[in-house]
């Protein structure tokens, strides 16, 4: 496909899309685009040079997008399909692809390094990009997340290689064909799309089937998949299972919260590591992401460089305040799973104080589907905040709700209004605080981080 002159994007503000229309936008492409509403990363990528508007109305869309001729249509499936402006484009002629199809055509001719899972992909694509920026031959990325070390979501990079976030919604990771893909986990999720957990776990198969012959397949030790491709090399990797193929040994953590470590590979132990952020989890990542790197070589002094200088992802295990006498951190976790991870290295790293857990949960589908899942994992904090669901893409379904949640909690917990949290949490007796959600959550984490910092200076 040649690349086209203008490319309009329908939900232009997704992280995914986003990464893609950066990547169009540094090609010297013309990119405009819908979304529902304006977010920091829509103002940045409107400073970059996007034409973006928060109506849908065919007609704001600008005039040199409206030639089908010369504009290409991308849409996150998280649009509605009776989406206004997505049914002017299809009508009038336009060609129109998913984020997924074109992240394929994009991906063609490049050295693909895929991370999938149903958590734990974002920390460790990133970690990957990062890792061969400094210990592999550069390369670019498509990140599911803000790199705070790039200081964005995509990375246009010198080099073959291609690291890129393999994402399972809506199949979408099937447009990819990678050279060496990790796996991190395939717990259910998306039973909205899938139906059954054994649904997934054959599509999960279905990507590892898709990997390049001669390429290579790391497996978290545990995750078992119907895989059939003869053709591959397969790894497992593991926090510290010494049975695994790859994994972490000597593990100690720093006053911190930050760990030294070894890393095992099949045919080096790679010494004297320290990742520069916290958290035991993010040490099962390292080890993925190294696996991957090793896939296509890397400079074992650079990578111990690459690893320490690591500044993590936004929204991912994400310090805003680290004090002796409060922390506040923020976290994207929206899966039993993923709350259990956090919740349990947050334990580890501080092991006698009080954390005190907010909640938005991330569509009602998955409220219904997992709310007992929540409710077990929520009660390993002290106390918990409950905000009312995040809808998403999704209309209300009868009788669900946060309720749901808190019915089953076995710990003190109380259900407050999003726009009132930071008066909440400002009046709160506080030892550690984590704020956790997908939704929109994160458009009050500034505020509570800034009302936090004025009461620790009035002590």
């Amino acid at each position: 496909m040649t690349s086209p002159n203008n490319i309009y994007f329908l939900g232009i503000g997704g992280i995914g899309m986003s990464a893609i229309a950066r990547y169009y936008l540094l090609e010297g492409a013309s990119v405009g685009g819908y979304d529902r509403t304006e977010t920091p990363l829509t103002y940045q990528l409107s400073t970059e040079g996007a034409d973006i508007h928060y109506e849908d109305d065919p007609s704001l869309i600008a005039e040199h997008f409206r030639n089908p001729d010369t504009t290409l249509v991308v849409y996150t499936p998280a649009i509605p399909h009776d989406h206004t402006e997505l049914a002017w484009f299809r009508a009038n002629g336009f060609r129109v692809l998913k984020r997924s199809e074109i992240l394929g055509v994009l991906a063609r001719d490049k050295y693909v390094m895929a991370v999938a899972g149903t958590h734990g992909k974002t920390t460790t694509t990133t970690l990957t990009a990062w890792l061969n920026h400094v210990a592999g031959d550069g390369g670019s990325a498509f990140l599911g997340g803000i790199s705070k070390n790039f200081g964005s979501n995509f990375i246009h990079g010198a080099g073959n290689r291609l690291a890129v976030e393999a994402d399972e919604f809506d199949r979408s990771f099937l447009q990819l064909w990678p050279n060496a893909a990790v796996i991190t986990s395939a717990d259910a999720d998306h039973l909205d799309i899938y139906g059954t957990h054994e649904e997934l776990r054959r599509t999960f198969a279905q990507f590892a089937g898709q990997i390049k012959p001669c390429g290579t397949l790391i497996i978290k030790k545990g995750v078992e998949l119907p895989i059939d491709n003869g053709r591959i090399k397969s790894y497992t990797y593991a926090l510290d299972d010494k049975s695994a193929d790859f994994h972490a040994e000597k593990i100690t953590v720093q006053a911190d919260g930050t760990y030294m470590f070894e890393i095992v590979c099949p045919e080096r132990t790679i010494r004297g590591c320290h990742l520069g952020i916290p958290g035991k989890v993010n040490v099962e990542n390292a080890v993925a992401a190294t696996a991957l790197v090793w896939t296509a070589g890397f400079d074992e002094e650079k990578l111990r460089e690459g690893l320490d200088s690591f500044a993590g992802v936004k929204r991912r295990f994400d310090f805003h305040i680290n004090t002796p006498e409060l922390i506040y951190m923020d976290d994207y976790a929206h899966h039993p799973e993923e709350l259990r991870a956090t919740l349990m290295s947050v334990r580890a790293m501080f092991p006698h104080r009080k954390i005190t857990a907010v909640f938005q949960p991330h569509l009602y589908t998955r409220t219904r589907d997992f709310y007992r899942g929540f409710a077990e994992v929520l009660s390993l904090a002290d106390e918990v905040i409950l905000i009312p669901i995040y809808p998403a893409r999704e209309e209300p379904i009868e009788g669900v709700s946060s309720e749901m949640i808190a019915e089953l909690l076995t710990v003190p917990h109380r259900i407050v209004p999003l726009e009132n949290l930071p008066r909440e949490i400002e009046h709160a007796a506080l030892d550690i605080l984590i704020t956790f959600g997908a939704g929109n959550i994160d458009n009050y984490t500034n505020e509570i981080a800034q009302r936090l910092r004025e009461r620790l200076k009035g002590k």
